[in-house]
């Protein structure tokens, strides 16, 4: 991962304006993984902790690891479960995780919408020798980039943007059918027992929750700077207009592997 990237007050747009987890996908977890109030899960990649609180009340302790201070800085402000902690570290560091939880010792990894800037190919299997019998890793995405759904607005947003930063937008973030199948097939090569679910769910979204969670996106130095962002938000308001009441049908793809 490459920590700089969120950094800044791009953390903080990422606490306040990237969706929460609806209570649905911890009740998929905590099936997958028969997860009990003695269980502790790592969840690799937190960010601000939108995943780690939502499993909190599911299991004994949860620990949170990202390698950008200042994500783990917004996720402590954020949280007050007491069984939640806190660790400075990205993908390749989990094998040193092994004196600290010991080994057999996970009910589960969780990543939430940041496996595209890992190496799962090798965080797969090397998850294996923390994890209990029955544990597993979870791949969570949270919906499709605001940018590329199948909307007119969608469609009228990502041109703007297009146009703001000087390149086409075609990332996908892992949320596309080819990456899906790829970290399924790494997974089963990993020797996992591999299953996928789908949570969908209709919500409404102002301009300024776009707005943020777009800036939640951009490197820091992308953001407008401070004194353009209220004209950054108009010309957004303006793009999205034509297309009424703003509404996205948000698709959280869970996908598991068992040990």
């Amino acid at each position: 991962m490459t920590a700089p990237e969120f950094g800044g007050e791009v953390s903080e747009y990422y606490q306040r304006y990237r969706r929460g987890y609806p209570p649905a996908v911890a009740d998929v977890l905590t099936t997958s993984f028969a997860l009990t109030g003695e269980d502790v899960v790592l969840d690799l990649g937190c960010g601000t902790g939108q995943l780690t609180r939502v499993l909190a009340p599911r299991v004994g302790a949860v620990l949170g690891m990202d390698p950008e201070p200042a994500m783990l800085a917004q996720a402590r402000t954020a949280t007050s479960a007491p069984n939640v902690s806190w660790l400075l570290g990205a993908d390749t560091d989990i094998e040193a995780l092994t004196p600290v939880v010991g080994p057999g010792r996970l009910a589960a990894v969780t990543v939430a919408q940041a496996l595209h800037w890992m190496d799962h190919e090798r965080l797969f299997p090397a998850a294996r020798s923390l994890l209990r019998p029955g544990g597993g890793v979870a791949v969570v995405t949270n919906g499709e980039p605001l940018w590329l759904q199948d909307t007119g607005w969608s469609s009228a947003l990502r041109e703007l943007l297009s146009s703001f930063l000087g390149t086409p937008l075609h990332r996908t973030c892992g949320t596309d059918p080819v990456s899906q199948t790829r970290y399924a097939d790494a997974l089963a090569a990993a020797g996992y027992v591999v299953d996928s679910q789908v949570i969908s769910y209709d919500a409404a979204l102002t301009v300024e929750e776009i707005v943020g969670g777009v800036f939640s996106a951009m490197n820091p130095s992308q953001l407008p700077a401070a004194d353009e962002r209220p004209a950054f938000t108009e010309r957004v308001r303006e793009a999205l207009s034509p297309f009424g009441p703003l509404r996205e049908q948000v698709r959280v793809r869970v996908l598991t592997g068992t040990r």
